[in-house]
């Protein structure tokens, strides 16, 4: 069974705006100046405990003042204008704030015979390539326990991404330890099995709901980007960075549904945390030319200090007929777009394009088609397509390229770019993992033993020797 998920192409605004303020501005300049002109009751987000908010503290207070990323969220239009002169001749932006919904576009329902099939083919392979009982001594001699979920593989994404490398001169040894993800979206099943024991921060920036995913997007897409190695016996792997520090920002409702003023406080959570990486699997139709200068702001300050944002491209087309244009906020130059191919390497139907010369492209491509993952419970698994499941892979292999080099922001960036690999087709590089070369070791030959010289009989001269026992024709060693 499937069924098409797509947002409306109508552009949805909430009544909230967004206010830039002046590069350099102070958060406490910020609320004095604009509380002197219009009397507003502003707030700084270091007012709550860990810069941590919701909506329903936003409809108390006139606005809130992000602090790390110098952006206001303001509750009415003539309050923003007031506000706004607060600044004099300093450039201050204004923006109404959208709505942005989960993007991806059909939804697989995964059965067990699914996975099971899977396991018996494989494992059926391997025993006519070398034996049921040869295969699995060559796991348990290797150290392997769990011989029936080793055999299983890996997802087709994976592999695309070198993630789980085909090649047998290759391996890949990185797990994105040390390096901090968060994913904002519908939140996160803390009840999978799949993830037990795993330390998971989160905070839920939705009004009236946990963090907790009653949606399963947010957890399909954390399984992709930081899933397990080793998830449960029969089900193949599906997670990049199974050891990165996972931050979950619950900034879209359990029906899928959320504002710009979320997005941003997750951002700012995410950015005070230490976050390397920030992936959105989220967004909202772009109606015409022109991208979020608020947005775009945001994250040039926060790429040039060390936080990647990753978010979709968009699934509004319908290829090859009709390709629509990048996604907000993915269509801002300092977020890296991400667009989906399928198991084939071609550009997935739905994927949207850029249509504009100077913005909004899309950077990179990531598996997006038929893509299995961790869900919430009790269906656990499923199989979905969408940019949204193109863009934690690259969230995931940016963990593993930052513990590999340490790069960070726009370095971190420019790295994903340099070793995707070509499509020239779509004129965009699928991304790639870091591996590395296996040392093919010559085999050892032994050493030959050394020949030793034979007996030979020597002829004395009778006449020479006083030793008369001694007869002609004895033989000497020497």
């Amino acid at each position: 069974m499937s069924k098409k998920l797509k947002a409306e192409e109508k552009v949805e605004y909430t009544g909230r705006y967004l206010v830039l303020l002046p590069e350099g501005s102070s958060t406490t300049d910020s609320i004095n100046e604009i509380s002197s002109v219009s009397g507003l009751n502003l707030k700084s987000s270091l007012d709550f405990e860990n810069e941590l908010f919701t909506a329903k503290d936003l409809d108390e207070t006139d606005g809130i003042i992000l602090d790390k990323i110098g952006v206001a969220i303001l509750s009415k239009k003539p309050e923003v204008d007031i506000s706004v002169a607060a600044f004099g001749e300093k450039q201050v932006i204004v923006e109404p704030e959208r709505v942005v919904h989960a993007l991806h576009t059909m939804l697989d329902e995964t059965t067990q015979k699914y996975v099971e099939g899977y396991r018996d083919a494989v494992n059926k392979m391997s025993e006519m390539l070398i034996g049921a009982d040869e295969a699995a001594e060559s796991y348990y001699e290797n150290g392997e326990t769990d011989f029936e979920a080793e055999s299983i593989g890996s997802t087709w994404g994976l592999k695309a991404t070198n993630v789980t490398p085909t090649s047998f001169l290759r391996y890949n040894p990185y797990s994105g330890a040390g390096i901090k993800v968060a994913i904002l979206d519908t939140g996160f099943d803390f009840s999978h099995p799949d993830f037990a024991g795993r330390p998971i921060i989160s905070h839920s920036f939705i009004t009236g709901e946990t963090a907790q995913d009653g949606h399963g997007h947010g957890t399909h897409c954390t399984g992709t980007s930081c899933g397990p190695k080793n998830p449960a016996p029969a089900i193949e792997r599906y997670g990049i960075a199974y050891d990165a520090q996972v931050y979950i920002g619950k900034v879209l409702s359990n029906a899928g549904h959320g504002a710009d003023g979320g997005i941003l406080a997750g951002i700012n959570w995410a950015v005070a945390n230490g976050c390397a990486v920030i992936s959105m699997s989220l967004g909202a139709p772009t109606s015409g030319p022109g991208y979020s200068t608020v947005f775009e702001s945001v994250a040039a300050s926060v790429l040039a200090k060390g936080t990647l944002i990753v978010a979709a491209a968009g699934n509004d087309s319908s290829r090859p007929g009709v390709v629509k244009p990048v996604s907000h906020p993915a269509n801002c130059p300092s977020i890296m777009a991400v667009g989906a191919v399928d198991v084939s390497l071609n550009i997935a139907y739905f994927s949207n394009g850029g249509l504009y010369p100077t913005y909004g492209a899309v950077d990179i491509m990531g598996p997006g088609v038929g893509v299995f993952s961790s869900t919430k419970m009790p269906t656990r698994y499923a199989t979905w397509s969408g940019t949204s499941m193109a863009t934690p892979h690259v969230a995931g292999i940016a963990a593993l390229y930052a513990q590999a080099t340490g790069l960070k922001g726009i370095n971190l960036w420019k790295k994903l770019v340099a070793t995707a690999k070509p499509l020239p087709a779509i004129g965009v590089g699928l991304v790639q993992s870091p591996t590395k070369s296996k040392i093919i070791l010559p085999i050892p030959r032994p050493i030959p033993r050394p020949i030793p010289f034979p007996k030979v009989p020597i002829l004395k001269d009778p006449s020479s020797s006083t030793d008369s026992s001694s007869p002609i024709g004895e033989i000497q060693e020497f």
